[in-house]
């Protein structure tokens, strides 16, 4: 995870939180032109694909009375993320996070 270096980011608890979760934090450096605003852009993009996808749920609901909330969506989306490729890199996240393939869930 990469992160801007503000004093809310560098905290003990922000800092221990990716430990948490199996991962690794590095923070970013001022002018340095392969994070500079990295993490602002992903911000601004997943935030952007995960209102659009609450606009939607939230229009069949109204609809078609669905009961389906927009968290409930949230493991979907971060697949989403994570199999497609990315224009900065040309590989998916999950490639380059684990070597590999992100675990897709199995159908029955």
């Amino acid at each position: 995870m990469i992160s801007e270096r503000d004093l809310k980011f560098t905290s003990e608890l922000w800092t221990n939180l990716p430990q948490l979760f199996g991962e690794a934090l590095s923070f970013s450096t001022a002018y340095h032109p392969q994070t500079d605003g990295l993490p602002e852009r992903m911000i601004q993009a997943l935030e952007e694909i995960f209102r659009k996808v609450c606009e939607y749920v939230l229009e069949l609901k109204n609809c078609y009375g669905f009961t389906n909330y927009c968290c409930t969506i949230l493991p979907a989306l971060e697949l989403a993320d994570k199999a497609s490729i990315h224009s900065s890199t040309n590989q998916t996240p999950a490639i380059l996070e684990k070597d590999g393939t992100p675990d897709y869930p199995k159908i029955p």
